[in-house]
């Protein structure tokens, strides 16, 4: 399991190499085939029938910890009692959501004709139409991908999603090319969903042996998943908030344009969560097993801060070099008019530091079955959150949604978490941030450096952004083997070279 935890993990991180670089060449060519406008009502739509997803109301992520008691405390028949629960309750969730979306495809109306064009309008509805599919097929293989998580099979996980990194721009690709537009590009992303569903279900049950008992319903089994659950659910609509929600106000408060600028905004903000959530997730399986077979804390500490620490020196290099050369990078990316989205990123994605460097914590709170806090200062934050949205949007625009996911990520994710943890869960926060702290002033020093010395030699072409990203980059990593890397992991290092 070391090894698939290994494999994952650096399978995931090229994974994140390959889509970006995927998509410096995919973005541009959905601008390019399609205009500002209708990218705009792309965005909207697929955040408007996202927030299906929310049907789910948090099983999915409760599967992994139940699986695990099984495992640890239960039998094979309990496994395939917990795998045939969840086989019934997600095809029922699957036909709702496909349900409400062709409903909303078909009052598409109600929702955006005060802000969008009539053939918008139009657009917007086939989209929903298409997109309410292909949520229903993503919701029904969750069953499956959950149990191929909690196997830790994550060459698979990642190969898959190295699939559809690169077969969704190609298909879409070759459907923008016939003239279809933004439709073509939601028929691509429904292909590849039905695709991996295949994939996932031949490979959980031939391959890894995933067994179904629908015969006896086991109700307090579904009672203790469903309280689990709930608090999950709560948090999952903090996310819809943070995620969808702005984009959707934006839609109905504004115009169509404002919503292309503070989606590329959200684009280029979700790099910022895969660095950190691409390691934490080849952990969970671990750690919901130590709480399961130890609970011991101050092991769960130990793993916390030894992830959080790789996690930051990542998170910090990507920040500064954004810092240093985003804003070039984006004129040049997705042109001059989506320019704002550079200073949105910076503001969104300076304070989500903090919890993401520290979310083996949300796994640690759940295996331990205490994420119910979490959910209610998150759901009081996400409520700020929109307030500020519907407040400050007609004149602000995208930075009334900015504004509000900053105050959300500093106040709950920031300042009650960390109290949370120390006070309630019984991890040491102070130890995790005496490991952690050193890395940011390291990133800190080399962003001011490189930014100093482009004073001088300003980012003005292709020549010099490689050339500032090679210095700044050759600055970040000599500091940090001189500043923060302890003997220990500079001989780990040095090994892994060696046999390399």
């Amino acid at each position: 399991m070391a090894s698939q935890r290994r494999a994952g993990a650096i399978l995931g991180y090229a994974n994140i190499i390959v889509k970006n670089l995927v998509n410096l060449v995919y973005t541009p060519m959905l601008l390019a085939f399609v205009c500002q406008a209708d990218y705009g009502v792309y965005q909207t739509a697929n955040s408007f029938v996202f927030s299906l997803t929310l049907l789910t109301f948090g099983f999915s992520n409760a599967y992994i910890r139940f699986y695990a008691l099984k495992r640890v405390n239960g039998t094979e028949e309990d496994v395939r009692s917990l795998n045939g629960m969840y086989l019934v309750l997600y095809a029922v969730v699957s036909v709702v959501a496909l349900a409400l979306g062709l409903l909303f495809a078909a009052n598409v109306g109600a929702f955006f004709s005060g802000s969008f064009t009539p053939d918008e309008v139009g657009l917007a509805g086939e989209l929903m139409a298409i997109m309410a599919v292909n949520v229903a097929a993503t919701l029904f293989s969750t069953v499956f991908d959950a149990y191929i998580m909690a196997h830790e099979q994550f060459r698979f996980q990642q190969t898959r999603q190295m699939f559809t990194t690169l077969a969704t721009p190609g298909i879409a690709f070759i459907l923008l090319d016939l003239g279809m537009g933004a439709v073509g590009v939601a028929l691509a992303q429904l292909a590849v969903t039905l695709v991996l569903l295949a994939l996932n279900v031949r490979f959980a049950v031939l391959r890894l042996g995933m067994r179904f008992s629908l015969g006896r319903f086991d109700g307090a089994l579904f009672r203790a998943v469903a309280a689990f659950s709930a608090w999950i659910f709560a948090n999952q609509v903090c996310e819809l908030v943070n995620q969808s929600v702005p984009n959707i106000l934006l839609g109905a408060m504004t115009t169509a344009s404002t919503v292309a600028v503070f989606a590329v905004s959200i684009q280029i903000r979700s790099v910022f969560y895969s660095l950190s959530t691409t390691m934490a997730s080849v952990f969970t399986p671990l750690i919901n097993r130590m709480v399961a077979e130890s609970d011991d804390n101050a092991e769960l500490t130990g793993l916390m801060a030894r992830v959080g620490r790789y996690q930051a020196v990542l998170y910090l290099w990507v920040l500064g070099g954004f810092a240093l050369l985003g804003r070039f990078f984006v004129v040049k990316w997705a042109g001059e008019g989506f320019a704002d989205a550079y200073w949105l990123v910076l503001a969104m994605a300076t304070p989500l530091f903090v919890p993401l460097v520290q979310n083996t914590g949300i796994e640690i709170q759940r295996a331990k079955n205490r994420h119910k806090a979490r959910s209610v200062c998150y759901l009081f934050m996400a409520a700020l959150n929109l307030a500020l949205i519907w407040a400050l949007a007609p004149t602000l625009g995208y930075w009334a949604p900015a504004i509000g996911y900053a105050a959300y990520v500093l106040l709950g994710c920031g300042v009650f978490m960390n109290w949370y943890y120390q006070a309630r869960i019984g991890l040491d926060i102070g130890l995790f941030w005496r490991r952690v702290l050193p890395v940011v002033g390291v990133g800190l020093l080399a962003t001011a450096i490189c930014a100093a010395g482009t004073l001088a030699l300003p980012v003005a072409g292709w020549p010099a952004f490689f050339g500032w990203g090679v210095a700044y980059t050759l600055v970040y990593a000599a500091l940090s083997w001189a500043l923060v890397l302890t003997g220990e992991e500079k001989q780990s290092i040095k090994a892994k070279l060696r046999r390399a």
